[in-house]
């Protein structure tokens, strides 16, 4: 089964690619591997939430905005190659606006990783840093991105 078919049955459609926020692009590839930018949990151009974790987001709702990223990264990495191109999920960068004392990024960034487990399957899995940051931007409560291998 290709992947667009395995969104399909999930039911999950790619969104639009988001457009950059600055002197950048969503994705750029080198040899076999894609990089995406940076993936705020954006929808049709807003921004679904903001504030740190622990505090005006819940972990709950912060791995939500983590699946939107995710979600996201893919949308940019079928833009620029096709998601039937893609081999597998390579490394996960998760970085989560955290209140003071909050130490769950990494269950907020597995709503990105658990996307590709069921994207991908075994090819989902892979590497992955979850960091807790002051700030991001727009005041966005997480960001992701992604590296994948393709054909």
């Amino acid at each position: 089964m290709s992947h667009s078919q395995r969104l399909a049955e999930l039911g999950i459609e790619l969104p639009e690619v988001v457009a950059p926020l600055a002197a950048y692009v969503p994705a750029v590839r080198t040899g076999n591997l894609v990089y995406t930018s940076g993936q705020l949990p954006i929808r049709d151009g807003a921004l679904q939430a903001t504030g740190k974790v622990g505090a005006e987001v819940s972990a709950e709702d912060a791995k939500e905005l983590a699946r939107l990223c995710g979600l996201n990264a893919l949308a940019a990495v079928h833009a620029l190659v096709g998601i039937d191109a893609v081999v597998r999920v390579v490394k996960v960068v998760g970085f989560v606006a955290s209140a003071k004392d909050f130490d769950g990024q990494p269950g907020v960034i597995n709503g990105a990783s658990e996307l590709f487990g069921e994207v991908f399957g075994d090819s989902g899995a892979h590497a992955r840093s979850a960091v807790g940051v002051s700030e991001l931007p727009r005041n966005s409560p997480v960001e992701v991105e992604i590296i994948v291998e393709v054909a």
